[in-house]
This record gives C-alpha cells, sequence and structure tokens, in this order.
C-alpha cells in the first residue's frame, strides 16, 4: 500500500505538468478567431538531440526516435511545439520527446486544438510498476482529478508489431468534448507514454495510425471497446 501511494504521489510530480499543459494548450478556443496562413505554415527542418532516450530527428514531417524505435508522421500544416515546451532535464520530471499541435497557441479557434504529446520517464521511478497497465492507475487517477472522464479501462493495444496498453478519456469544454487516448509502453527502462487529443474518436484513431514501430498495420476496430 505505501509502495502504490509513493507511486501515485510520484505521478503527480512526473506526469501531471505534461497533461496538463497539453490539455490546457489543446482546450484552447475562441469563435471570433482562427488560424492565419502564417501561422499555420509547417516548414519542417530536421533537430537532434543527445544520445539516449531524448534522441530524435524530425526531418520530411515525420518524427523518428531509433532509441525507441518508433517514428510519429505530422499530419499536414500542425505545429511542432517540442522545443518550447521541452524544459532542460531535471530529475524528477518527464522527458517530452515530442509535441505536435494543430495550431500554435496564439491562433485560438472555435475546435480542440488537437494534439500529439510523447514523453519517456525512468521506470524507477516508479516502485511498484510493473507493466504498462501499472501506470494507468495514476494517470486515471490524475486525469479524472482534473475533469477527465474515464471512457474505455486500459486494454492490450497493438501498433505494427509493438504491443503497448491503451486507455480513454474524454472532457467536457463548453459546447464541445476532448477526447484523450492514451498509448503507454515500458520500454529499455522507460515508462513511453503517447497521448493523442482530438475533437473526435475518428481523428484520434487517424492520428494513431501515423505511429508506427517497424512493420505497420491499421489498428483494428475490432480491438477498440465500444464507449461506455
Amino acid at each position: 500500500m505505501d509502495e502504490m501511494r509513493f507511486f501515485s504521489a510520484r505521478a503527480h510530480q512526473l506526469l501531471l505538468p505534461a497533461l496538463l499543459l497539453a490539455a490546457s494548450l489543446a482546450a484552447q478556443q475562441s469563435p471570433d478567431s482562427a488560424p492565419t496562413s502564417s501561422s499555420r505554415a509547417h516548414k519542417p527542418a530536421a533537430r537532434l538531440r543527445p544520445a539516449g532516450p531524448s534522441d530524435g530527428v524530425l526531418a520530411d514531417g515525420v518524427y523518428h526516435n531509433a532509441f525507441f524505435g518508433f517514428s510519429c508522421k505530422l499530419p499536414y500544416g500542425w505545429v511542432d511545439r517540442s522545443a518550447d515546451m521541452r524544459a532542460d532535464d531535471q530529475p524528477g520530471k518527464a522527458l517530452l520527446l515530442f509535441a505536435i499541435f494543430e495550431r500554435p497557441p496564439e491562433a485560438t479557434g472555435d475546435t480542440v486544438n488537437s494534439a500529439v504529446i510523447i514523453t519517456a520517464e525512468s521506470a524507477s521511478s516508479y516502485p511498484g510498476l510493473r507493466t504498462a497497465a501499472d501506470y494507468f492507475g495514476p494517470l486515471t487517477e490524475l486525469a479524472t482529478s482534473k475533469g477527465f472522464k474515464l471512457v474505455n479501462e486500459p486494454y492490450a493495444f497493438p501498433v505494427g508489431a509493438k504491443q503497448l496498453v491503451r486507455g480513454d478519456f474524454s472532457k467536457q469544454l463548453g459546447t464541445l468534448t476532448m477526447q484523450q487516448s492514451s498509448l503507454v509502453l515500458v520500454e529499455k527502462g522507460y515508462v513511453v507514454s503517447f497521448t493523442f487529443i482530438a475533437g473526435n474518436d475518428d481523428e484520434i484513431n487517424s492520428l494513431i495510425e501515423d505511429l508506427s514501430f517497424g512493420a505497420t498495420r491499421k489498428p483494428d476496430p475490432a480491438k477498440i471497446p465500444a464507449k461506455k
């Protein structure tokens, strides 16, 4: 019990800032304002980070992470916010690998600002964690405490040949509903979390299709539980 209580406390320290930042940026909305063509322009550029779990390259609209062996494609016109959101690596904080948004924060709109946020945390920071499913205990606690509703309990979800665990959440934003799906795996001593935010399930699943581990295939709709 003490071990799981510490596990939950560490989740508040490590995961909460990334979760809340992603949600707050995605929730930005204003019916009287829309993105300009200049702010939405996407200019792919290569970015290099030091070797290790933060090793990643963005080139030709695709983010590649050789350390964890995955790639994530940017939807056309989306904005890479990784550098803006990434703080210097510090003990006790999640490592932001990649963050993209449909529009920049200054370009508000009347829809959910869809996003993909990818983080990695040392598994040793979570005493008691054995599998990716264990991560959803504190994640669900945090999400529900901030107004999210659990839509689907964690379930096995393959992406290509890689087996992940997926959990689905939603949050009401006035007349809008923000959908959030988190995919998690434990790899090379790290908990890797892929968070997808959008205004509907179809867009969430479309974003997940842009994530690949080696040889890929589209997620099987039959493996996605019906909403409660």
